[in-house]
């Protein structure tokens, strides 16, 4: 019978011989840049998988006809940005894609499961308070009003991403928990006829809380991204006010920039 570690290699062995890794040994552009450059490309396409084994930094230089500390800083590029981790007795690991996100008026849940991330939702808190000033002023509601807020944590292959905070002014649908915890809040929203239309977006950054980092597993200081988003339904009503926080390691926002005529 296969050992467990058997197993591993022959995949490990297997999703990289199914990669055409065209390295241009006469081009400017450095051998290991080259090589970040298509495994980092690999991960995002799901060609390495989270789990999938790359093997030791002699086999990888034997294989693509590299010299060994060539195939170390390769490697070592892809460490430092999450992407790979070395596991001792092992060898190179695949953790996870980064989360590039599109700046357009969609849910971070939709986004996830389109790109193939496995995305799990814990609700912390669901519950009715009173409106503050910037979530009034947010909703149109006055302030001191009841609403609805969420925080949710959101997870892809069970690693946490996202601290997710909405408010929803009442009674706009049934936030039932059970169900935010399978499906995402736009998703609902559709679901009870809520057409959205457009939304107002900041992006910023912050450091993490210590509070926010054990939830992110993060160290404390850690870079976040920050996100607060108002959406507007097809009548103009502000149904939704967003403040999100993302691990900076895991997550980015992809931009279209347009010339104006």
């Amino acid at each position: 019978m296969a050992k467990t570690g058997d197993r591993a290699r022959t995949t490990a062995a297997s999703a990289l011989g199914s990669l055409d890794f065209a390295l241009d040994r006469g081009s400017p552009v450095p051998l290991y840049h080259q090589l970040a450059q298509q495994l980092e490309a690999a991960i995002a396409q799901g060609a390495l998988a989270p789990g999938n084994l790359l093997g030791n930094e002699v086999d990888l230089s034997v294989r693509l006809g590299l010299s060994r500390p060539t195939v170390r800083q390769a490697i070592q590029s892809l460490v430092d940005k999450g992407l790979l981790v070395r596991r001792r007795g092992v060898g190179t690991q695949v953790v996870h894609s980064q989360v590039r996100r599109p700046l357009e008026l969609s849910s971070l849940y939709d986004d996830l499961e389109t790109a193939g991330q496995g995305p799990t939702t814990e609700v912390v808190r669901n519950s009715v308070v009173p409106a503050a000033c910037d979530v009034a002023a947010a909703l149109g509601v006055p302030e001191g009003s009841e609403v609805t807020v969420l925080d949710r944590l959101r997870r892809t292959h069970g690693r946490p991403v996202a601290l997710l905070r909405n408010h929803l002014p009442l009674p706009l649908l049934d936030l039932d928990t059970a169900r935010l915890e399978s499906t995402g809040l736009y998703r609902m929203m559709r679901s009870a006829g809520i057409t959205l239309h457009s939304a107002r977006q900041t992006v910023g950054a912050r450091a993490a809380t210590a509070r926010e980092a054990s939830r992110l597993d993060e160290e404390e200081g850690a870079a976040l991204l920050t996100m607060q988003r108002t959406a507007y339904d097809d009548t103009g009503r502000p149904v939704e006010y967003g403040t999100h926080l993302y691990r900076a390691s895991l997550y980015t926002f992809d931009f279209q920039l347009l010339v104006r005529p």
